[in-house]
Protein backbone atom coordinates (compact mmCIF):
# COMPACT_ATOMS: atom_id res chain seq x y z
CA UNK A 1 0.00 0.00 0.00
CA UNK A 2 1.27 3.47 -0.81
CA UNK A 3 0.10 5.04 2.48
CA UNK A 4 1.90 2.43 4.54
CA UNK A 5 3.29 1.73 7.92
CA UNK A 6 6.29 -0.48 8.51
CA UNK A 7 8.90 -1.75 10.95
CA UNK A 8 11.78 0.41 12.07
CA UNK A 9 15.26 -0.72 11.08
CA UNK A 10 17.91 -1.81 13.55
CA UNK A 11 20.90 0.51 13.53
CA UNK A 12 24.07 -1.10 12.26
CA UNK A 13 22.24 -3.85 10.35
CA UNK A 14 21.38 -4.27 6.71
CA UNK A 15 24.80 -3.19 5.39
CA UNK A 16 25.04 -6.01 2.85
CA UNK A 17 21.51 -5.30 1.71
CA UNK A 18 22.27 -1.59 1.23
CA UNK A 19 25.52 -2.37 -0.60
CA UNK A 20 23.68 -4.69 -2.96
CA UNK A 21 20.95 -2.11 -3.39
CA UNK A 22 23.51 0.60 -4.19
CA UNK A 23 24.99 -1.59 -6.91
CA UNK A 24 21.53 -2.41 -8.28
CA UNK A 25 20.19 1.10 -8.67
CA UNK A 26 23.42 3.09 -8.43
CA UNK A 27 24.05 5.92 -5.98
CA UNK A 28 26.12 7.96 -8.42
CA UNK A 29 23.29 8.80 -10.88
CA UNK A 30 21.79 11.14 -8.26
CA UNK A 31 24.68 13.55 -8.87
CA UNK A 32 23.76 13.65 -12.52
CA UNK A 33 20.11 14.24 -11.66
CA UNK A 34 21.03 17.19 -9.46
CA UNK A 35 23.26 18.63 -12.17
CA UNK A 36 20.31 18.48 -14.55
CA UNK A 37 18.19 20.50 -12.11
CA UNK A 38 21.01 23.06 -11.84
CA UNK A 39 21.64 23.28 -15.58
CA UNK A 40 22.52 26.46 -17.44
CA UNK A 41 19.92 28.83 -18.84
CA UNK A 42 20.64 27.51 -22.33
CA UNK A 43 20.16 23.89 -21.21
CA UNK A 44 17.04 24.86 -19.27
CA UNK A 45 15.50 26.42 -22.39
CA UNK A 46 16.22 23.24 -24.32
CA UNK A 47 14.66 21.17 -21.53
CA UNK A 48 11.55 23.37 -21.54
CA UNK A 49 11.22 22.95 -25.31
CA UNK A 50 11.46 19.17 -24.98
CA UNK A 51 8.95 19.13 -22.13
CA UNK A 52 6.54 21.23 -24.19
CA UNK A 53 6.22 18.52 -26.87
CA UNK A 54 2.85 16.81 -26.62
CA UNK A 55 2.30 13.06 -26.66
CA UNK A 56 -0.93 11.23 -27.43
CA UNK A 57 -1.67 7.49 -27.63
CA UNK A 58 -1.49 6.04 -31.12
CA UNK A 59 -4.61 5.17 -33.10
CA UNK A 60 -3.85 1.47 -33.23
CA UNK A 61 -5.37 -1.18 -35.46
CA UNK A 62 -2.98 -3.86 -34.25
CA UNK A 63 0.05 -4.38 -32.03
CA UNK A 64 2.61 -6.81 -33.42
CA UNK A 65 -0.21 -8.41 -35.48
CA UNK A 66 -2.53 -8.66 -32.45
CA UNK A 67 -5.82 -6.79 -33.11
CA UNK A 68 -6.07 -3.60 -31.07
CA UNK A 69 -9.73 -4.37 -30.30
CA UNK A 70 -8.70 -7.63 -28.61
CA UNK A 71 -6.11 -5.80 -26.49
CA UNK A 72 -8.62 -3.12 -25.49
CA UNK A 73 -11.16 -5.79 -24.48
CA UNK A 74 -8.48 -7.57 -22.42
CA UNK A 75 -7.53 -4.28 -20.77
CA UNK A 76 -11.12 -3.63 -19.73
CA UNK A 77 -11.37 -7.14 -18.31
CA UNK A 78 -8.13 -6.61 -16.37
CA UNK A 79 -9.32 -3.26 -15.00
CA UNK A 80 -12.45 -4.96 -13.71
CA UNK A 81 -10.31 -7.28 -11.60
CA UNK A 82 -8.33 -6.61 -8.43
CA UNK A 83 -5.46 -4.11 -8.45
CA UNK A 84 -1.87 -5.35 -8.73
CA UNK A 85 -0.13 -5.93 -5.38
CA UNK A 86 0.99 -2.69 -3.63
CA UNK A 87 -1.51 -0.59 -5.64
CA UNK A 88 -4.10 0.77 -3.22
CA UNK A 89 -7.78 1.46 -3.86
CA UNK A 90 -7.30 5.15 -4.64
CA UNK A 91 -4.46 4.47 -7.06
CA UNK A 92 -6.54 1.80 -8.81
CA UNK A 93 -9.39 4.29 -9.13
CA UNK A 94 -6.99 6.83 -10.62
CA UNK A 95 -5.64 4.21 -13.01
CA UNK A 96 -9.14 3.61 -14.37
CA UNK A 97 -9.80 7.37 -14.53
CA UNK A 98 -6.62 7.87 -16.55
CA UNK A 99 -7.71 5.32 -19.13
CA UNK A 100 -11.10 7.00 -19.33
CA UNK A 101 -9.44 10.38 -19.88
CA UNK A 102 -7.56 8.92 -22.85
CA UNK A 103 -10.54 7.15 -24.43
CA UNK A 104 -9.67 3.73 -22.97
CA UNK A 105 -6.75 3.39 -25.40
CA UNK A 106 -3.50 1.56 -24.60
CA UNK A 107 -1.07 4.07 -23.09
CA UNK A 108 2.24 2.19 -23.42
CA UNK A 109 1.93 0.40 -26.77
CA UNK A 110 2.80 1.16 -30.39
CA UNK A 111 2.06 -0.86 -33.49
CA UNK A 112 5.40 -2.65 -32.93
CA UNK A 113 4.87 -3.51 -29.26
CA UNK A 114 5.88 -1.65 -26.09
CA UNK A 115 6.73 2.04 -26.48
CA UNK A 116 10.42 1.61 -25.65
CA UNK A 117 11.23 5.24 -24.79
CA UNK A 118 8.29 5.83 -22.48
CA UNK A 119 8.32 2.43 -20.75
CA UNK A 120 12.06 2.81 -20.17
CA UNK A 121 11.55 6.34 -18.78
CA UNK A 122 8.96 5.07 -16.30
CA UNK A 123 11.02 2.01 -15.34
CA UNK A 124 14.09 4.16 -14.74
CA UNK A 125 12.05 6.62 -12.66
CA UNK A 126 10.70 3.82 -10.46
CA UNK A 127 14.17 2.33 -10.01
CA UNK A 128 15.42 5.82 -9.10
CA UNK A 129 12.67 6.44 -6.53
CA UNK A 130 15.29 5.69 -3.87
CA UNK A 131 16.89 9.07 -4.68
CA UNK A 132 13.70 10.67 -3.33
CA UNK A 133 13.80 8.50 -0.20
CA UNK A 134 10.75 6.55 -1.32
CA UNK A 135 10.13 2.84 -0.79
CA UNK A 136 10.66 1.09 -4.12
CA UNK A 137 8.76 -1.96 -2.93
CA UNK A 138 5.63 0.21 -2.77
CA UNK A 139 5.47 -0.24 -6.55
CA UNK A 140 4.48 -3.44 -8.39
CA UNK A 141 8.06 -4.16 -9.45
CA UNK A 142 7.60 -7.93 -9.65
CA UNK A 143 4.49 -7.54 -11.80
CA UNK A 144 6.32 -5.06 -14.03
CA UNK A 145 9.18 -7.53 -14.40
CA UNK A 146 6.77 -10.39 -15.21
CA UNK A 147 4.88 -8.27 -17.74
CA UNK A 148 8.08 -7.15 -19.44
CA UNK A 149 9.43 -10.69 -19.50
CA UNK A 150 6.23 -11.98 -21.09
CA UNK A 151 6.43 -9.41 -23.89
CA UNK A 152 10.18 -9.60 -24.47
CA UNK A 153 10.42 -13.36 -24.05
CA UNK A 154 8.21 -14.32 -26.99
CA UNK A 155 7.84 -13.28 -30.63
CA UNK A 156 4.06 -13.39 -30.49
CA UNK A 157 2.67 -12.00 -27.23
CA UNK A 158 -1.04 -12.44 -26.67
CA UNK A 159 -3.67 -9.73 -26.29
CA UNK A 160 -3.84 -10.55 -22.59
CA UNK A 161 -0.08 -10.15 -22.18
CA UNK A 162 -0.10 -6.76 -23.93
CA UNK A 163 -3.10 -5.70 -21.82
CA UNK A 164 -1.44 -6.80 -18.57
CA UNK A 165 1.74 -4.89 -19.41
CA UNK A 166 -0.16 -1.73 -20.32
CA UNK A 167 -2.30 -1.79 -17.18
CA UNK A 168 0.63 -2.51 -14.85
CA UNK A 169 2.65 0.32 -16.40
CA UNK A 170 -0.29 2.71 -15.97
CA UNK A 171 -0.86 1.69 -12.36
CA UNK A 172 2.87 2.10 -11.68
CA UNK A 173 2.85 5.56 -13.26
CA UNK A 174 -0.12 6.56 -11.11
CA UNK A 175 1.48 5.24 -7.92
CA UNK A 176 4.83 6.94 -8.55
CA UNK A 177 3.25 10.21 -9.65
CA UNK A 178 0.88 10.31 -6.67
CA UNK A 179 3.74 9.65 -4.25
CA UNK A 180 5.93 12.37 -5.78
CA UNK A 181 3.04 14.83 -5.67
CA UNK A 182 1.64 14.14 -2.20
CA UNK A 183 3.99 11.70 -0.43
CA UNK A 184 3.88 8.01 0.37
CA UNK A 185 2.57 8.34 3.92
CA UNK A 186 -0.62 9.86 5.32
CA UNK A 187 0.60 12.31 8.01
CA UNK A 188 -2.43 11.50 10.16
CA UNK A 189 -1.10 7.96 10.66
CA UNK A 190 2.21 9.13 12.15
CA UNK A 191 1.09 11.74 14.72
CA UNK A 192 2.29 14.83 12.86
CA UNK A 193 -0.46 17.37 13.73
CA UNK A 194 -0.24 18.29 10.05
CA UNK A 195 -3.21 20.21 8.66
CA UNK A 196 -1.85 21.55 5.36
CA UNK A 197 -4.20 20.67 2.49
CA UNK A 198 -2.34 18.08 0.33
CA UNK A 199 -4.37 19.10 -2.75
CA UNK A 200 -5.38 15.49 -3.44
CA UNK A 201 -8.15 16.68 -5.73
CA UNK A 202 -5.52 18.01 -8.16
CA UNK A 203 -3.60 14.75 -8.49
CA UNK A 204 -5.89 13.27 -11.19
CA UNK A 205 -5.45 16.27 -13.46
CA UNK A 206 -1.71 16.45 -12.75
CA UNK A 207 -1.32 12.78 -13.73
CA UNK A 208 -3.30 13.28 -16.93
CA UNK A 209 -1.27 16.37 -17.86
CA UNK A 210 1.99 14.65 -17.01
CA UNK A 211 1.26 11.74 -19.32
CA UNK A 212 0.68 14.16 -22.23
CA UNK A 213 4.28 15.35 -22.13
CA UNK A 214 6.43 13.57 -24.68
CA UNK A 215 9.58 13.71 -22.52
CA UNK A 216 8.10 11.50 -19.80
CA UNK A 217 11.32 11.44 -17.80
CA UNK A 218 11.23 15.24 -17.46
CA UNK A 219 7.50 15.15 -16.77
CA UNK A 220 8.00 12.77 -13.85
CA UNK A 221 10.89 14.87 -12.53
CA UNK A 222 8.63 17.95 -12.31
CA UNK A 223 6.22 16.11 -10.01
CA UNK A 224 8.67 16.16 -7.09
CA UNK A 225 9.17 19.38 -5.07
CA UNK A 226 11.23 21.80 -7.15
CA UNK A 227 12.68 24.07 -4.46
CA UNK A 228 16.37 24.26 -3.58
CA UNK A 229 15.78 22.83 -0.09
CA UNK A 230 14.42 19.58 -1.49
CA UNK A 231 17.23 19.32 -4.04
CA UNK A 232 19.70 19.87 -1.21
CA UNK A 233 18.14 17.10 0.87
CA UNK A 234 18.32 14.72 -2.12
CA UNK A 235 22.04 15.39 -2.36
CA UNK A 236 22.48 14.92 1.40
CA UNK A 237 20.51 11.67 1.26
CA UNK A 238 23.01 10.43 -1.29
CA UNK A 239 25.95 11.58 0.86
CA UNK A 240 24.61 10.02 4.06
CA UNK A 241 23.92 6.72 2.34
CA UNK A 242 27.58 6.63 1.35
CA UNK A 243 28.50 7.49 4.95
CA UNK A 244 26.43 4.55 6.18
CA UNK A 245 28.01 2.28 3.57
CA UNK A 246 31.44 3.39 4.81
CA UNK A 247 30.54 2.42 8.38
CA UNK A 248 29.15 5.70 9.69
CA UNK A 249 31.12 7.43 12.43
CA UNK A 250 32.64 6.44 15.80
CA UNK A 251 30.97 7.03 19.14
CA UNK A 252 32.49 9.64 21.43
CA UNK A 253 33.22 7.70 24.67
CA UNK A 254 32.81 10.41 27.26
CA UNK A 255 30.98 10.46 30.56
CA UNK A 256 30.41 13.87 32.10
CA UNK A 257 31.32 17.11 30.34
CA UNK A 258 34.35 19.10 29.21
CA UNK A 259 34.67 22.86 28.74
CA UNK A 260 37.02 24.52 26.23
CA UNK A 261 40.55 24.62 27.62
CA UNK A 262 40.03 21.74 30.04
CA UNK A 263 41.85 18.44 29.94
CA UNK A 264 40.33 15.70 27.80
CA UNK A 265 41.21 12.04 27.42
CA UNK A 266 43.28 11.77 24.20
CA UNK A 267 41.15 8.80 23.10
CA UNK A 268 38.00 10.93 23.46
CA UNK A 269 39.62 13.78 21.52
CA UNK A 270 40.62 11.40 18.73
CA UNK A 271 37.11 9.93 18.54
CA UNK A 272 35.58 13.41 18.57
CA UNK A 273 37.78 14.58 15.69
CA UNK A 274 36.94 11.48 13.67
CA UNK A 275 33.22 11.87 14.44
CA UNK A 276 33.07 15.52 13.35
CA UNK A 277 35.24 14.98 10.29
CA UNK A 278 33.06 12.09 9.11
CA UNK A 279 30.00 14.35 9.07
CA UNK A 280 31.90 17.03 7.16
CA UNK A 281 32.93 19.53 9.83
CA UNK A 282 36.30 21.18 9.32
CA UNK A 283 38.65 21.21 12.31
CA UNK A 284 41.43 23.76 12.07
CA UNK A 285 44.85 22.85 13.32
CA UNK A 286 45.35 24.32 16.79
CA UNK A 287 48.23 26.74 17.20
CA UNK A 288 50.81 25.70 19.80
CA UNK A 289 49.48 26.54 23.24
CA UNK A 290 46.03 27.52 21.86
CA UNK A 291 44.05 25.89 24.65
CA UNK A 292 41.69 28.67 25.54
CA UNK A 293 42.93 28.71 29.14
CA UNK A 294 46.05 29.10 31.17
CA UNK A 295 48.16 27.32 32.25
CA UNK A 296 48.72 25.53 28.92
CA UNK A 297 48.24 21.77 29.03
CA UNK A 298 49.64 19.32 26.53
CA UNK A 299 47.68 19.90 23.24
CA UNK A 300 46.96 16.19 22.81
CA UNK A 301 45.20 16.12 26.16
CA UNK A 302 43.37 19.47 25.90
CA UNK A 303 39.94 20.36 24.57
CA UNK A 304 41.41 23.21 22.52
CA UNK A 305 39.79 26.11 20.67
CA UNK A 306 39.92 24.45 17.24
CA UNK A 307 38.00 21.41 18.48
CA UNK A 308 35.60 23.52 20.56
CA UNK A 309 34.90 25.71 17.52
CA UNK A 310 33.94 22.66 15.45
CA UNK A 311 31.70 21.48 18.30
CA UNK A 312 30.03 24.92 18.38
CA UNK A 313 29.33 24.64 14.65
CA UNK A 314 27.94 21.14 15.21
CA UNK A 315 25.67 22.48 17.96
CA UNK A 316 24.42 25.30 15.72
CA UNK A 317 23.55 22.82 12.99
CA UNK A 318 21.97 20.30 15.38
CA UNK A 319 19.35 22.43 17.17
CA UNK A 320 21.41 22.61 20.36
CA UNK A 321 22.26 25.62 22.53
CA UNK A 322 25.65 26.82 21.30
CA UNK A 323 28.08 26.88 24.23
CA UNK A 324 31.06 24.91 22.80
CA UNK A 325 30.87 22.53 25.79
CA UNK A 326 31.18 18.81 25.25
CA UNK A 327 28.58 16.97 27.29
CA UNK A 328 24.91 16.22 27.87
CA UNK A 329 22.75 17.03 24.87
CA UNK A 330 25.77 17.55 22.62
CA UNK A 331 27.13 14.07 23.32
CA UNK A 332 23.70 12.57 22.76
CA UNK A 333 23.50 14.26 19.34
CA UNK A 334 27.07 13.30 18.43
CA UNK A 335 26.34 9.66 19.22
CA UNK A 336 23.22 9.41 17.07
CA UNK A 337 24.19 6.81 14.44
CA UNK A 338 24.59 7.85 10.82
CA UNK A 339 21.60 5.59 10.02
CA UNK A 340 19.47 7.71 12.34
CA UNK A 341 20.44 10.91 10.54
CA UNK A 342 19.82 9.19 7.20
CA UNK A 343 16.29 8.34 8.33
CA UNK A 344 15.74 11.95 9.45
CA UNK A 345 16.66 13.21 6.00
CA UNK A 346 14.25 10.71 4.44
CA UNK A 347 11.48 11.72 6.87
CA UNK A 348 11.79 15.39 6.03
CA UNK A 349 11.84 14.79 2.30
CA UNK A 350 8.46 13.14 2.87
CA UNK A 351 7.29 16.24 4.76
CA UNK A 352 8.27 18.39 1.78
CA UNK A 353 6.11 16.18 -0.44
CA UNK A 354 3.16 16.82 1.88
CA UNK A 355 3.29 20.51 1.00
CA UNK A 356 1.43 21.90 -2.04
CA UNK A 357 3.59 21.80 -5.13
CA UNK A 358 3.08 25.53 -5.66
CA UNK A 359 3.04 27.80 -2.60
CA UNK A 360 2.26 30.94 -4.60
CA UNK A 361 4.14 33.87 -6.10
CA UNK A 362 4.17 35.69 -2.75
CA UNK A 363 3.90 33.86 0.56
CA UNK A 364 5.19 33.49 4.13
CA UNK A 365 6.85 30.28 5.28
CA UNK A 366 7.51 29.61 8.97
CA UNK A 367 9.57 26.56 9.88
CA UNK A 368 8.89 25.90 13.56
CA UNK A 369 11.95 23.70 14.36
CA UNK A 370 14.23 26.26 12.66
CA UNK A 371 12.65 29.18 14.59
CA UNK A 372 12.65 31.12 11.32
CA UNK A 373 10.25 33.04 9.08
CA UNK A 374 10.84 33.59 5.38
CA UNK A 375 8.84 35.92 3.14
CA UNK A 376 9.05 34.75 -0.47
CA UNK A 377 8.41 36.80 -3.58
CA UNK A 378 9.14 35.91 -7.19
CA UNK A 379 10.90 32.69 -6.23
CA UNK A 380 13.35 34.43 -3.86
CA UNK A 381 13.51 35.21 -0.15
CA UNK A 382 12.57 38.86 0.21
CA UNK A 383 12.72 38.91 4.01
CA UNK A 384 13.76 36.51 6.80
CA UNK A 385 13.85 36.74 10.56
CA UNK A 386 13.90 34.79 13.81
CA UNK A 387 10.66 33.70 15.44
CA UNK A 388 9.55 32.40 18.83
CA UNK A 389 7.20 29.41 18.71
CA UNK A 390 5.03 27.34 21.05
CA UNK A 391 6.49 25.48 24.00
CA UNK A 392 6.93 21.72 23.87
CA UNK A 393 3.69 21.04 25.74
CA UNK A 394 0.84 19.47 23.79
CA UNK A 395 -1.56 22.35 24.45
CA UNK A 396 1.08 24.95 23.51
CA UNK A 397 2.68 23.31 20.47
CA UNK A 398 2.38 25.34 17.27
CA UNK A 399 0.36 23.24 14.77
CA UNK A 400 1.24 22.69 11.11
CA UNK A 401 -1.32 24.32 8.82
CA UNK A 402 -1.79 26.92 6.11
CA UNK A 403 -4.15 29.84 5.63
CA UNK A 404 -4.19 33.32 4.12
CA UNK A 405 -3.18 36.53 5.88
CA UNK A 406 -6.02 39.06 5.47
CA UNK A 407 -5.28 41.99 7.77
CA UNK A 408 -3.03 43.44 10.44
CA UNK A 409 -3.96 45.15 13.70
CA UNK A 410 -1.80 48.01 14.97
CA UNK A 411 -1.52 48.54 18.73
CA UNK A 412 -3.85 45.59 19.44
CA UNK A 413 -5.64 44.50 22.59
CA UNK A 414 -4.54 41.07 23.74
CA UNK A 415 -7.74 39.09 24.17
CA UNK A 416 -6.54 36.52 26.68
CA UNK A 417 -7.71 33.00 25.72
CA UNK A 418 -10.08 31.58 28.38
CA UNK A 419 -7.73 28.70 29.21
CA UNK A 420 -4.80 31.02 29.89
CA UNK A 421 -7.01 33.41 31.89
CA UNK A 422 -8.33 30.58 34.06
CA UNK A 423 -4.97 28.92 34.74
CA UNK A 424 -2.51 31.80 34.76
CA UNK A 425 -4.26 35.16 35.41
CA UNK A 426 -7.48 34.94 37.42
CA UNK A 427 -5.72 33.07 40.29
CA UNK A 428 -3.27 35.98 40.69
CA UNK A 429 -6.01 38.42 41.65
CA UNK A 430 -6.95 42.04 40.80
CA UNK A 431 -3.52 43.38 41.70
CA UNK A 432 -1.90 41.39 38.91
CA UNK A 433 -4.44 42.69 36.40
CA UNK A 434 -3.83 46.30 37.38
CA UNK A 435 -0.04 45.91 37.32
CA UNK A 436 -0.18 44.43 33.80
CA UNK A 437 -2.63 46.94 32.29
CA UNK A 438 -5.40 44.33 32.04
CA UNK A 439 -9.14 44.70 32.36
CA UNK A 440 -12.16 42.45 32.77
CA UNK A 441 -14.91 42.64 30.17
CA UNK A 442 -17.93 40.62 29.08
CA UNK A 443 -18.17 38.90 25.68
CA UNK A 444 -21.07 36.68 24.67
CA UNK A 445 -22.15 36.42 28.28
CA UNK A 446 -18.72 35.29 29.52
CA UNK A 447 -16.29 37.13 31.75
CA UNK A 448 -13.05 37.65 29.83
CA UNK A 449 -9.72 39.42 30.28
CA UNK A 450 -7.90 41.63 27.84
CA UNK A 451 -4.68 43.57 28.03
CA UNK A 452 -4.84 47.17 26.85
CA UNK A 453 -2.57 48.37 24.01
CA UNK A 454 0.81 49.70 25.07
CA UNK A 455 4.52 49.03 25.29
CA UNK A 456 4.06 46.04 27.61
CA UNK A 457 1.22 44.40 25.69
CA UNK A 458 1.95 40.69 25.16
CA UNK A 459 1.27 41.09 21.43
CA UNK A 460 3.54 44.09 21.14
CA UNK A 461 2.50 46.81 18.72
CA UNK A 462 1.12 44.77 15.81
CA UNK A 463 -0.40 41.41 15.02
CA UNK A 464 -0.75 39.71 11.63
CA UNK A 465 -4.01 37.86 11.15
CA UNK A 466 -4.76 34.84 8.97
CA UNK A 467 -8.04 33.57 10.51
CA UNK A 468 -7.84 29.85 11.25
CA UNK A 469 -9.34 27.15 13.44
CA UNK A 470 -6.29 27.12 15.74
CA UNK A 471 -6.42 30.81 16.71
CA UNK A 472 -2.74 31.13 15.69
CA UNK A 473 -1.27 34.37 14.36
CA UNK A 474 2.02 36.26 14.06
CA UNK A 475 2.72 39.16 16.39
CA UNK A 476 5.25 41.51 17.93
CA UNK A 477 6.49 41.03 21.50
CA UNK A 478 7.95 43.26 24.23
CA UNK A 479 10.31 40.43 25.26
CA UNK A 480 13.03 41.23 22.73
CA UNK A 481 15.76 39.49 24.74
CA UNK A 482 14.29 36.07 23.94
CA UNK A 483 15.41 36.37 20.31
CA UNK A 484 19.01 36.02 21.52
CA UNK A 485 18.30 32.45 22.60
CA UNK A 486 19.27 29.58 20.27
CA UNK A 487 16.20 27.47 21.12
CA UNK A 488 13.17 29.78 21.04
CA UNK A 489 10.11 27.83 22.20
CA UNK A 490 8.45 30.09 24.76
CA UNK A 491 4.97 30.99 23.50
CA UNK A 492 1.51 29.51 24.08
CA UNK A 493 1.34 28.55 20.39
CA UNK A 494 1.25 31.84 18.50
CA UNK A 495 4.39 33.00 16.71
CA UNK A 496 6.34 36.07 17.79
CA UNK A 497 8.38 37.74 15.05
CA UNK A 498 11.75 39.43 15.42
CA UNK A 499 11.16 42.35 13.02
CA UNK A 500 7.43 43.10 12.96
CA UNK A 501 8.03 46.54 11.43
CA UNK A 502 9.78 45.07 8.39
CA UNK A 503 7.15 42.34 8.03
CA UNK A 504 4.42 45.00 8.11
CA UNK A 505 6.26 46.94 5.44
CA UNK A 506 6.39 43.82 3.25
CA UNK A 507 2.76 42.71 3.68
CA UNK A 508 1.21 46.20 3.39
CA UNK A 509 3.63 47.92 1.04
CA UNK A 510 3.60 51.06 3.19
CA UNK A 511 6.67 53.29 3.63
CA UNK A 512 8.60 52.44 6.79
CA UNK A 513 7.89 55.78 8.47
CA UNK A 514 4.16 55.18 8.09
CA UNK A 515 4.56 51.72 9.65
CA UNK A 516 6.52 53.22 12.56
CA UNK A 517 3.89 55.88 13.16
CA UNK A 518 1.04 53.35 13.17
CA UNK A 519 2.92 51.11 15.63
CA UNK A 520 4.00 53.83 18.03
CA UNK A 521 1.38 56.56 18.12
CA UNK A 522 -1.98 55.01 17.50
CA UNK A 523 -4.84 54.95 17.10
CA UNK A 524 -5.22 51.82 19.23
CA UNK A 525 -6.59 48.54 17.89
CA UNK A 526 -6.56 49.77 14.28
CA UNK A 527 -7.32 47.12 11.67
CA UNK A 528 -5.80 47.49 8.19
CA UNK A 529 -6.80 45.13 5.41
CA UNK A 530 -4.03 43.80 3.16
CA UNK A 531 -4.16 44.87 -0.50
CA UNK A 532 -4.13 41.17 -1.40
CA UNK A 533 -4.29 38.05 0.75
CA UNK A 534 -0.94 36.36 1.38
CA UNK A 535 -0.66 32.58 1.89
CA UNK A 536 0.97 31.60 5.20
CA UNK A 537 2.47 28.16 5.74
CA UNK A 538 3.39 26.97 9.22
CA UNK A 539 5.62 23.93 8.69
CA UNK A 540 7.49 21.40 10.81
CA UNK A 541 10.71 20.51 8.97
CA UNK A 542 13.41 19.20 11.30
CA UNK A 543 16.08 18.60 8.65
CA UNK A 544 16.65 21.46 6.24
CA UNK A 545 19.20 23.40 4.20
CA UNK A 546 20.52 26.85 5.03
CA UNK A 547 23.34 28.57 3.19
CA UNK A 548 24.13 25.31 1.40
CA UNK A 549 24.61 23.48 4.71
CA UNK A 550 22.51 20.68 6.22
CA UNK A 551 20.86 21.40 9.58
CA UNK A 552 19.22 18.92 11.94
CA UNK A 553 16.76 21.14 13.76
CA UNK A 554 15.25 20.76 17.20
CA UNK A 555 12.48 18.15 17.20
CA UNK A 556 10.55 20.27 19.69
CA UNK A 557 7.38 18.24 19.71
CA UNK A 558 8.91 14.74 19.32
CA UNK A 559 7.33 14.12 15.94
CA UNK A 560 10.33 12.61 14.17
CA UNK A 561 10.48 9.10 15.60
CA UNK A 562 7.09 7.83 14.39
CA UNK A 563 7.67 9.18 10.89
CA UNK A 564 11.25 7.87 10.80
CA UNK A 565 10.00 4.46 11.78
CA UNK A 566 7.85 4.31 8.66
CA UNK A 567 10.29 5.88 6.18
CA UNK A 568 13.28 3.87 7.41
CA UNK A 569 12.85 1.10 4.77
CA UNK A 570 13.27 3.81 2.11
CA UNK A 571 16.67 4.60 3.58
CA UNK A 572 17.62 0.99 4.36
CA UNK A 573 15.93 -1.21 1.73
CA UNK A 574 14.79 -4.74 2.40
CA UNK A 575 16.29 -7.85 0.83
CA UNK A 576 13.03 -8.37 -1.08
CA UNK A 577 13.26 -4.85 -2.57
CA UNK A 578 16.86 -5.47 -3.64
CA UNK A 579 15.95 -8.75 -5.37
CA UNK A 580 12.95 -7.19 -7.13
CA UNK A 581 15.00 -4.23 -8.35
CA UNK A 582 17.73 -6.50 -9.67
CA UNK A 583 15.20 -8.63 -11.56
CA UNK A 584 13.46 -5.64 -13.13
CA UNK A 585 16.79 -4.05 -14.07
CA UNK A 586 17.94 -7.21 -15.86
CA UNK A 587 14.73 -7.56 -17.83
CA UNK A 588 14.47 -3.85 -18.70
CA UNK A 589 18.02 -3.87 -20.10
CA UNK A 590 17.44 -6.80 -22.46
Amino acid sequence: MARHTGPYFAYGTGMNILTSFARSVGLLPLTALILVSACSRRDASKAEAETAKVWAPEELTSVNKVPAAAITAAMQARLAEEAPPTIDRQQWRRTKALYKAYGNKPLWLTSEGLHETRTRALTDAILAAHSDAMRIDDYPISRLASALAAIKGTREPTAEQFAEADVVFTASYVALGEDLLTGQINPKTVAQSWFVDPMDENVDSALARGLRIDALDRSLATMRPQDADYRGLRAELDRYRKLVLAGGWPRVPLAGSVKPGERIDPAVATALRARLTAQGFTIAEAAPGDTGRRPVAAPAATYDRSLASAVAEFQARSGIVVDSMLGGETLEALNKPAQYRLAQIAANMERFRWLPRSLGARYIFVNVPAFRLEAWEGGKIALEMKVIVGQEYEDRATPVFSDSMEYVVFRPYWLVPPGIAEKEIFPKGPGYLAANNMEVYTAQGETRIRQRPGDDNALGKIKFMFPNDFNIYLHDTPDRELFKEDVRAFSHGCIRVERPDRLANWVLGWPQDRIDQAMNSGPDDRTVKLPKKIPVYIAYITTYMRGGQLYFGNDLYSRDDKLMEVVAPAAMPTAQAVAAVQALRRIAER
